[in-house]
């Protein structure tokens, strides 16, 4: 059992504007998995919550890309006033990460365990620290990078 899968469902009966399912489901993966995913988000194919998706908090107006494996313990939210994350494609966020504000994580980018994100980040970065920095770029694709866990 995922909350992927709980995500996506919601988000069906969102877009169909059926008011109540989506509330439900969201109500059902906070008591299930302790995470906050609303229908409202943008997720897309293929990406990911790892472990199930313990201790997810998405934003309601983030918008994440295809192919994403998001650990568990991360937050994808906004600073005080500020609007949502974008992120790219093909990105790895590692366990207990925070990505905060109106930033943009680009394509192919690796976020370290417990790195807290405030900047953008270009494509084909590795991202490490607090507050997080490009610790190097990588010319491959992440998924030979990391083992194909993604």
């Amino acid at each position: 059992m995922n909350a992927i899968v709980f995500y996506r469902l919601a988000n069906f009966f969102y877009k169909k504007n059926i008011p109540l399912l989506p509330l439900i489901i969201k109500y059902f993966t906070f008591f299930v998995f302790n995470s906050v995913v609303p229908a409202s988000c943008s997720i897309g194919k293929g990406s990911r919550f790892m472990y199930g998706g313990i201790g997810v908090v998405i934003h309601k107006n983030a918008v994440i890309g295809e192919n994403v494996a998001i650990g568990q313990g991360i937050t994808i939210g906004r600073k005080l006033c500020n609007g949502a994350p974008k992120i790219g494609n093909n990105v790895y966020i590692a366990a207990g990460s925070r990505i905060l504000g109106n930033i943009t994580i680009g394509d192919n980018c690796i976020i370290g365990a417990n790195s807290v994100v405030i900047h953008d980040v270009p494509s084909n970065s590795v991202v490490g620290g607090i507050p997080g920095k490009v610790l190097k770029t990588v010319d491959k694709d992440i998924y030979l990078i990391t083992g194909s866990i993604l």
